[in-house]
Order: C-alpha cells, then structure tokens, then sequence
C-alpha cells in the first residue's frame, strides 16, 4: 500500500514541477487538467466518444490560437490545429511517435509506422513502385472491379436502405490484391477472414490508447486486450506470409511477373517490384517485405473505400451535386458503357471536387503524431524538443480559414476562384510534408474511376446527418450506414 501513495506522490510532484518549469515560449495549456493524470480521463471511453472529445478539444484550441499543451497521465504532449503550424512540424521533425509501437505488432517498420532511418531507405526504393506510367498501367483493373462492384450492388437496387459499406471495402480489398500484389484474393479464399481481422486489429489499438494505465507494455501484457489482438494480428499476418510466398513460389518457377488481368492490359505488381529489389540487390528480408505487403493492403484498401463510402453517402444527401456529377459523367464518357480511360480523369473535375469535399468533411486519417527530435519555432511559440506533438489533421479541414460555411458539403468551392483559402497547407487529406501518403495518386485514379461507374448506373439517396462517427485509428461510422439505390434507366 505504501507503494501506491509513494508513486502517486511522486507522481503528482513530477507534474506540479513539470506545470512549474515550462518555458514560457511553449503554448498555453489546454484547460480542464487534473492533477496526475492531466487530460487522459476526457479520453476514457468507447471510440465514438472519443471522436467526439477530440471534436471539442479543437473547438478550444482554434480558441487559444492553434497550438496548446496537453497532458496523458504525466506524459507532456503538444497539440496542433493550424494549417501552417501543423506543415512546420510534418516538414522539421519526420520521426514517428513512440504511440506508433501500439501499431508495429501489426505493421512493423512499414511506411506508415517505420523509424526515421528506415523509412528515408524504403520510400526511395519504393518511389518507382507509384510511378505515374506504373499507375496508368492500372486502368483496366479499376475498370474491371468498378464493373464488378456496379454488378454486386445490383441485388440492392430497388429494395430500400442497405449497408454498402461491406461492399465497398471488399472490392477495394480485390483491387488494392490485383494491382499492389498481382494476387486475387478469392482465389486464395482469404478476403472474410482478413476483414474481419483488421477490425478487432485496428479497435484494440484505439482501445489501448484511450486507456493510458495500458500505454505501458507491461501492463498491457497481462491484459484480455493484448490476447485478442494477438489472435486479430496473427490471422493478418498468415494472410500477408501466404500471399508472399504464393507469389514468390510463381516467381521461383519462371512464371511472367507481367500480369494481364484484362485482356490487352499488363503491369508489374507493387509485391513483384520489392522481390526484385530483394533478389537483385538485397534491399529487403522476408520480414521487411511482409511489413511492406501488411502496410499495402491494410492502408491501401481500407482508406480509399472509406472515402467512397462518404462520399456515396454525401452524394445521396446532395441530389443537386449528384445531378452535376452525373451530368459530367456523361458529358465526358457519353451515354454508352465505355471504360474511363486515361485522358477522361483530368476531364472529371467537378467528380474530383467531390472527392476532395468529401475527404475534407470526413479525413480518413484525423490525426497524426509526431516526436520532436528539436526544438521547432512555430508562429506564435516553440515546441520543446523531446516531447510529442498530435496533429490534428481533421481540425486544419476545419479551421474558419475556410470560411462560414466550413461545415457545409460544397464541392463548388474547389472550382470556383476565391472559395478556397489562400493557403497551400488547408488541405491535408493525405497528410503534409515529406511524409505524406505514397499512394495519393493511385488512390484519386481509383476512387474516380469507381464513383464514375456507380453513379453513371444508380442515383444514390441518403441522409449524413443520421452519420454517428468512430474513430478506429481511422475516421469510420459507428453502426454501419445505409443508403438506397435505383437503376438508371
């Protein structure tokens, strides 16, 4: 027992010294600490409460100027809501947060997790692998699995509210196989088990989190917590080391690493690329290479189908901008049935509006954190160095920059001169800095070749205000959401 009241003293006698030694060139504190545990308790509970406690924490730091100081447990974290702050740090301090290590049982040192060191290596050899002539190569796939999509979503015509969330993400999950890996998922009966795994992976993650007496490895190892994502990690993972070696074994065996998946149509797979690199010049072992293919999959199908489902969701709230984009389509790829080829993506531009509106409204990634490995001299104050700093990438979409109606589904603004701010960093939905997502392009080819096909088939009806959110690492509904389609005749 004395044990107990020593650390809790010790405890409170750190964060009284701590409130007492800040430099007064850091921000203001974020109000509502309590002693010892600061702010961690605003953050205890499921993950729509959490969503919603980080909604109002940044109603308050827009009010303290874009940038305070916070406290998990006695742990010292920064947080950051303005645009060009928020650019400042992503731009000086590239190292990933120690919170990260909640997610590299899963991801290891792929991209999205990786040291520092690591990743400056990796994303230079891995650069070519997003080449835009590699991209172009993709067309016929994002055609072929729009169709495919279109036809699934067929059964749901006419019958009233459905959840096409499930739809959605397995056929993003089919793409991201057939274009990164050159594998099909169904053939390797591997789709049902990887979803589902990747949700209790991603739940237990942001669970950790809100408790911080588990942010500890060992605490957390004696928790029912860490077992069920154990299991979640070890299905994830059989899939990833199956797909590798199924892929290595066709390479062993002289089998074309060119895939033709639609006739006419050949590209080198991201997954064959890093083989390559490992064959020829040794850049990466079996474990590297799997970190790679779990980054690939797991980022790469659950975000782009996010933002369609928002933005099918928005459409069929909007009927008017559903009208235009509608009438866009057919403007650009006429009445028939035709593929969306190359040249018709930059033709598309009230559909990119769309997309980009709907990424603003609903960041799939809303926040990111950083270490600070050096002091960083923002506008109005310094960050210490040592300590971490949260981005809050949904705030930047948020800031009153973008004007009052900063709340309101607008695509317009991103055609019309004058409607977006003048400012560069406004727009993070693929993060900002040197660090930002890999995959931009090939996430905007096909998410706009995908929304062409459905809504060139079905007017979509919805209504977002019904939307209650989550977030799961990532920015998702809480219960699923529905929506109705009709055929268009």
């Amino acid at each position: 027992m004395w044990t107990v009241v020593l650390l809790c003293c010790a405890c409170a006698a750190y964060w009284l010294w701590s409130r007492k030694t800040r430099n007064t060139t850091e921000p203001p504190v974020l109000p509502g600490a309590w002693p010892i545990v600061g702010h961690a308790l605003r953050f205890v509970g499921d993950s729509c409460h959490i969503w919603n406690t980080l909604n109002d924490v940044m109603n308050d730091i827009h009010d303290l100027g874009g940038v305070v100081t916070g406290w998990l447990g006695p742990k010292n974290v920064y947080v950051v809501t303005d645009p060009d702050d928020c650019s400042t740090v992503l731009n000086t301090c590239l190292e990933k947060d120690d919170l990260y290590e909640f997610v590299k049982p899963f991801l290891g040192e792929g991209l999205l997790t990786a040291k520092l060191s690591i990743w400056k290596n990796h994303r230079k050899l891995l650069n070519p692998a997003f080449n835009q002539s590699v991209l172009d190569t993709f067309m016929g796939v994002f055609n072929s699995q729009s169709r495919k999509l279109v036809r699934e979503l067929e059964k749901e015509a006419g019958k009233g509210p459905f959840d096409h969330w499930a739809y959605i993400r397995l056929n993003a999950l089919e793409t991201i196989g057939l274009t990164s890996l050159g594998i099909d998922f169904n053939d390797l009966n591997l789709s049902t088990q990887y979803l589902e795994a990747v949700e209790t992976a991603l739940s237990t993650m942001i669970e950790r989190f809100a408790k911080f007496w588990w942010h500890s490895p060992y605490t957390f190892a004696f928790s029912n917590l860490k077992r069920r994502q154990d299991a979640s990690i070890k299905i994830l993972h059989n899939v990833s080391n199956t797909i590798l070696q199924k892929r290595k074994s066709e390479l062993t065996g002289n089998i074309c690493s060119e895939r033709s998946v639609i006739p006419g149509t050949k590209f080198k797979a991201f997954l064959d690329l890093v083989l390559e690199l490992s064959a020829e010049k040794g850049a990466f072992n079996d474990r590297e290479i799997r970190e790679q293919v779990d980054t690939m999959i797991a980022a790469g199908h659950d975000t782009s189908a996010n933002v369609l489902m928002f933005t099918m969701i928005l459409l069929g709230s909007y009927p008017e901008a559903q009208d235009k984009a509608f009438a866009e389509i057919q403007e650009v790829l006429g009445d028939g049935d035709r593929d969306v080829e190359k040249p018709d993506l930059s033709k598309l531009v009230y559909l990119e509006a769309v997309l980009k509106e709907s990424m603003r409204m609903f960041p799939i990634g809303p926040v990111l954190i950083r270490k600070l490995d050096k002091d960083v001299e923002l506008k109005n104050c310094t960050l210490s160095a040592g300590m971490s700093c949260g981005l809050f990438l949904f705030a930047v979409h948020k800031h009153p920059m973008w004007g009052p109606d900063v709340h309101e589904f607008k695509p317009e603004r991103w055609l019309e001169p004058g409607r977006l701010p003048d400012n560069p960093n406004a727009f993070a939905a693929f993060s900002l800095g040197r660090r930002m997502c890999i995959g931009k392009n090939y996430a905007l080819m096909s998410m706009k070749t995908t929304i062409a096909h459905v809504i060139r088939n079905y007017r979509i009806t919805a209504d977002h205000t019904k939307l209650k959110l989550k977030v799961d690492v990532l920015l998702k509904p809480a219960d699923g959401y529905y929506i109705s389609i009709e055929k268009r005749t």
